[in-house]
């Protein structure tokens, strides 16, 4: 039995999703969660096999999860479930040690399938974005990234700076090598261009 806790803000959604899973005789959905900070509680309480997650929620991303999971050496495999069929989210998903990153448009017989190989020690990635994933390089840094980040939020400056502990001019540095490495006019737009390509 294939033993998993899924994490899904949209509780439509993870509510379908756990009724689809609970068909299939070897999986098991030990537990639901509407957000990342839920997630986590769940996956330290049950230990499950696989944590199927979708990328953006509040609290902590998938992302975040499976750095955290990585970070706790917890065995637990991470398989992404999402709408944002975005290269960078991919790249950024491997580097963090996702197993799978699957999208939501798949029929629910791969998504088993994938569960089922990730299980056995395989990786489950949708085939067209696994080639798109290796076209385009994200040019950010991470301190660019997380800079970028917070002015897209709206965070000025002078904020920025006392949330990541860095003097203002250094923000500013970050915020213009970011504008330039995306050929943006300002902020907004590199915080635009860059979500928009699932690097942020």
């Amino acid at each position: 039995m294939i033993r998993l806790v899924l994490a899904e803000d949209q509780a439509m959604v993870r509510g379908a999703l756990a009724a689809l899973l609970r068909l299939e005789t070897d999986l098991d959905v030990v537990a639901e969660a509407g957000d990342g900070h839920a997630a986590w509680a769940e996956v330290r309480r049950h230990r499950p096999d696989i944590l199927l997650t979708d990328i953006e929620m509040p609290g902590l991303t998938g992302l975040d999860l499976a750095l955290k999971l990585r970070e706790a050496d917890l065995s637990t495999r991470v398989v992404i479930l999402t709408t944002f069929a975005r290269a960078g989210y991919l790249r950024r998903a491997l580097d963090a040690g996702v197993r799978g990153y699957l999208l939501k448009d798949a029929p629910s017989e791969q998504l088993a399938a994938a569960l089922r190989q990730v299980q056995a020690g395989g990786r489950a990635i949708d085939p067209q974005l696994a080639l798109a994933a290796w076209g385009e390089q994200d040019p950010l840094t991470e301190r660019e990234r997380q800079v970028l980040r917070l002015a897209g939020e709206g965070a000025r400056s002078a904020e920025i700076a006392e949330r990541l502990h860095l003097s203002q001019g250094t923000v500013r540095n970050y915020l213009s090598e970011a504008i330039g490495k995306l050929g943006a006019a300002n902020r907004i737009e590199a915080y635009r261009l860059a979500r928009a390509k699932g690097w942020l």
